[in-house]
């Protein structure tokens, strides 16, 4: 193994080796619709952001199979370029791995005094060693009998008391709650016998400004940003010298593995790489269930609620139609075609038909 790909895997909480073995998922894209240009197009696509060269440079070639006469100009160095490109007026189309943070879409609107259009191209992945923006897995100790947890105990767990949250990029006292959501004991969750009235022990990583912070923070916290001081985390790049080299994906699974009462959130490869000898918690969105086991088939079908999304983001003036160039390019990206060039890629799981249906509903 060649020394940066050792580094890269060690990061990543994965090797070479399981990336060899791994034996991708695969996606039923029968119900997609199939491309059919409606505009002829021509002229030059500026495509600003995240470096997914491999990913726009496929779509890019096929896309250029029905328009001959159109040109695409990438500039893909960063995930801050999307939004730099678009607030300056250089790009067409950002592209992101991750949904944008709040700064960028205040920036955005600060400039031009509308929000930008969002598309969401694919799902974050599962287990795929090849995969990036990993939904995020909930373990407990493999003797923890808890059955699974609701977004809303994931925030009594993991959240704190606050006057509010940001909705849409908007501060909002709806999701403002109290004291007395917290849930800082075992019993709190309906645990019993050793587990009654023992304190909750609580694992991470970069709840600072991440992809699985605001993926939390979101559709736990409802739009809140205030944790659980007690939480235990770092950075997942640094790898601590007392850790004897460990990564931080490593200490979190083995804290869990060896403390009966400590929970923890974490990425399916994470587990499969290191053999993580814990329960991965099914998550419901609410109450009334259902719990849903965290896979491939559950990221791709939208039921797990913890999966990550990667978007395209296009400067549209509200009440005027999106370019030629760009509305073909993202219908393209939404066919059939353009998400099987995703599930082919393997750092994204490919929408279903559903979603694809309310993404291509936004471009009208």
């Amino acid at each position: 193994m060649k020394p940066h790909t050792l580094i890269l895997a060690l990061l990543l909480g994965t090797t070479a080796l399981a990336a060899d073995t791994y034996q991708p998922a695969k996606y039923d894209l029968s119900a997609l619709p199939g491309y059919a240009p409606t505009q002829r197009v021509t002229g030059v696509l500026r495509i600003y952001g995240t470096p997914l060269e491999d990913l726009v440079g496929k779509w890019a070639n096929a896309f250029r199979g029905h328009h001959g006469q159109v040109r695409l100009n990438a500039y893909l160095i960063n995930t801050s370029q999307a939004f730099a490109g678009l607030v300056t007026g250089s790009a067409d189309i950002g592209v992101m791995g991750h949904r944008q943070w709040r700064n960028g879409f205040q920036a955005f609107e600060a400039q031009f005094g509308y929000a930008p259009l969002e598309i969401r191209f694919g799902t974050g992945s599962y287990d795929d060693p090849a995969g990036t923006t990993p939904g995020l897995m909930f373990i407990v100790n493999k003797r923890n009998p808890l059955a699974g947890l609701t977004l809303e105990q994931i925030d009594g767990i993991y959240g704190a008391q606050r006057s509010g949250g940001w909705v849409n990029g908007r501060w909002s006292t709806a999701v403002a709650r109290g004291p007395e959501k917290d849930i800082r004991t075992w019993d709190q969750l309906g645990v019993t016998g050793e587990w009654a009235g023992q304190p909750i022990h609580l694992y991470g990583s970069d709840v600072t400004l991440s992809n699985w912070a605001d993926l939390i923070e979101r559709e736990a916290f409802q739009g809140g940003t205030k944790w659980n001081p007690a939480l235990v985390e770092e950075p997942r790049a640094d790898i601590g010298t007392k850790a004897k080299g460990k990564t931080r994906d490593q200490q979190v699974l083995e804290a869990v593995e060896k403390d009966p009462y400590a929970i923890g959130f974490i990425f399916q490869r994470v587990i499969n790489a290191n053999h993580g000898d814990v329960r991965v918690l099914p998550l419901a969105r609410n109450s009334g269930g259902p719990f849903v086991v965290p896979g491939a088939q559950t990221f791709f079908d939208g039921s797990y609620p913890l999966h990550n999304g990667a978007y395209i983001y296009l400067n549209r003036v509200p009440g005027q139609p999106l370019g030629v160039r760009e509305k073909e390019f993202v219908k393209f990206i939404l066919s059939r075609e353009g998400q099987q060039i995703v599930a082919e890629n393997r750092l994204f799981i490919p929408l279903n038909a559903e979603q694809v249906k309310a993404e291509l509903a936004k471009l009208e």
